[in-house]
């Protein structure tokens, strides 16, 4: 028997089919190398994109099929089996690429070079991962090449990487102790499961359970801490020629817990795990063009506040300012934003922090550009956050000033199941903060979302945004601010203030004369502005200029004014990359405790 291009296609669709209606059980049962159980939403994610390029016009040569699988699967890749995954379907292609058919002594050989370049993708390959799975069905292929019998010779092999996966459970010591096999090795068994009922039998793989053996009931995912380094960074490496050897000695002289290089030598994709996600950026960038497709805080992924998930996920992006210790606290999820910086892509507080930011705007010629997370990013975290929450509530940044919210909604219409939410908070920075802290508080005290949803909107007027902006260049750089005020507010010595309209947009709430006591000053007209028989909480907000934000917060408290909590942050690049160095932003918000 031999497998062809329609054959192989079909075989292909049935094993891709198989790992995405398996992707909860996957997710739930990844406990190594860290228990962030996305490895199964990695794996469909990836197996995603190789059923878009299968379902193009059917090629007349099996080679042909393996290529196009090949090139999808390598450049959408996601997570360290994600791109095992991608190597072994590397290795097929290379090998099979002229062949009109698959024939046993073809496919065995294609196998084998597979495990090769998959295996060469980790830094240090373990026992009783999918890379022990890939070995065996690849060498028991091999023993049975001479017979001649493709279907034979696959069923063998399948049940030779059947019998590794149960293994993969006493090899290694964190599956042994949580009773469960590897979620990589079981993504890459079922995957061949799919494709061996397909040649069994001639039609697409059944979608079952997994066997109960395989899976240990009532197993806790939460019950531990993440690995030893925080941050899973992914990214995409460009140049004429990358000198592998060299690019992976220097990546090792990091502390990191993970690596996986895959691709070819003109383009290669990263995956680390590392506490300092610049690092990355940064040794990466001596080889070439980087481009970051993912930083995920992986600590806030494993371990939610007080041991248990509330129903409702609190998500938002990075054009909120909200206090660091707020975000553990809430278990808040942030989506950040894009930026780039002389021809480097950043992304925002993971890859750049928010002071190194304002380094590049005081000493650069060319501003910082700044973008909306990409529709992945939102994709990414939905498919998690569903996989242990029953609905998600994305904050999101005012419509009026990004295109954040419509990919966001984008995201939430083609794959949130009516699950997923998004909010326009018609804010941005503190405001923004201040109304996915009340959102999270709700979400902790157990709140639905349609209830979070009519609260977030009673709060949404009673948060107000206050900003003075210091040196309006910045501003008028990016083009929010006409050229003649710049020249009017520098002979009239006028420190611009503004605030946010209820829309979202700019609006002018006056100016400063003069130079001296600026914070203060600034702090009492927003002071005046509050209504001493409410309570109010307040976060301040500076860009690169913490004194003030310090004077600011002190004149605030001292006003006579009733503050509930109060917060000092960084600014982010939401509002930075337009106030520039200097400004303040100040959040105030009408606070009424959440309550079901």
């Amino acid at each position: 028997m031999q497998l062809t291009a329609y054959g192989l296609r079909r075989a292909l669709i049935a094993g891709c089919q198989r790992v995405i209606a398996r992707r909860d059980e996957l997710n739930r049962i990844n406990v190594y190398p860290v228990r962030d159980h996305d490895t199964g939403t990695n794996l469909a994610y990836t197996v995603g994109a190789v059923l878009q390029c299968l379902r193009e016009p059917r090629p007349a040569a099996a080679g042909v099929v393996l290529q196009r699988v090949a090139h999808e699967i390598t450049d959408s890749a996601r997570g360290c089996s994600g791109v095992m995954l991608a190597q072994f379907f590397q290795g097929l292609a290379e090998t099979l690429a002229a062949s009109l058919r698959l024939a046993p002594a073809q496919l065995a050989a294609a196998a084998a070079r597979g495990y090769a370049l998959a295996s060469a993708t980790v830094a240090a390959p373990q026992a009783g991962t999918m890379l022990s799975v890939i070995q065996a069905f690849a060498d028991e292929l091999g023993a049975r090449a001479g017979t001649g019998d493709l279907r034979a010779g696959f069923a063998a092999a399948l049940a030779r990487a059947q019998e590794t996966l149960r293994q993969t459970r006493d090899l290694n010591p964190a599956l042994r102790s949580a009773r469960v096999v590897d979620a990589g090795a079981l993504g890459f068994v079922t995957l061949l499961e799919g494709i061996g009922d397909y040649v069994e039998r001639g039609r697409l793989a059944r979608i079952g359970e997994i066997p109960a053996d395989l899976v240990a009931a009532g197993v806790d995912i939460t019950r531990s801490g993440a690995g030893p380094h925080r941050y899973c960074v992914e990214g995409v490496l460009n140049a004429a020629h990358v000198d592998r050897a060299a690019l992976k000695a220097a990546l090792l002289a990091l502390p990191l817990s993970e690596l996986v290089i895959s691709g070819t030598r003109e383009q290669m994709r990263l995956h680390a795990h590392v506490d300092d996600p610049a690092l990355v950026l940064a040794i990466a960038a001596r080889f070439g063009r980087v481009s970051l497709d993912r930083v995920e805080d992986m600590s806030l992924a494993v371990q939610p506040p007080g041991g248990r998930r509330p129903p409702v996920a609190i998500a938002t992006d990075s054009g909120a300012d909200i206090p660091p210790e707020e975000m553990a606290r809430l278990g808040i999820h942030l989506v950040p934003q894009r930026l780039s910086i002389e021809g480097r892509d950043h992304i925002d507080r993971l890859s750049i922090t928010t002071s190194e930011f304002y380094h590049v705007m005081r000493t650069s010629l060319v501003p910082p550009r700044t973008s909306q997370p990409a529709p992945g990013d939102f994709r990414r975290l939905f498919e998690f956050l569903l996989t242990h929450h029953a609905s998600v509530v994305e904050v999101s940044l005012a419509r009026a000033l990004s295109g954040t919210l419509q990919s966001a909604e984008g995201v939430a219409a083609r794959g949130g199941a009516g699950r997923v939410h998004v909010f326009d908070t018609g804010s941005a920075a503190t405001g923004q903060g201040l109304l996915t802290i009340w959102a999270a508080e709700a979400a902790q005290a157990g709140c639905d979302a349609r209830w979070i949803l009519a609260g977030l909107a009673r709060m949404r007027p009673r948060t107000k945004v206050y900003a003075v902006v210091r040196d309006i260049e910045y501003g008028v750089r990016g083009g929010r601010i006409p050229r003649v005020a710049r020249t009017l507010m520098r002979l009239l010595r006028l420190t611009l203030t503004i605030t946010l309209r209820p829309n979202g947009r700019l609006g002018l709430m006056g100016g400063l004369w003069g130079r001296k006591n600026i914070p203060e000053r600034f702090a009492h007209s927003v002071a005046r502005r509050l209504d001493p028989a409410r309570r109010y909480r307040v976060i301040v907000g500076h860009c690169d200029c913490a004194d003030d934000a310090r004077r600011a917060h002190e004149t605030l408290r001292a006003s006579g004014r009733t503050i509930d909590r109060s917060w000092i942050v960084e600014t982010g690049v939401a509002i930075g990359a337009h106030a520039g160095p200097g400004s303040l932003v100040i959040g105030v918000q009408d606070y009424e405790p959440p309550a079901p």
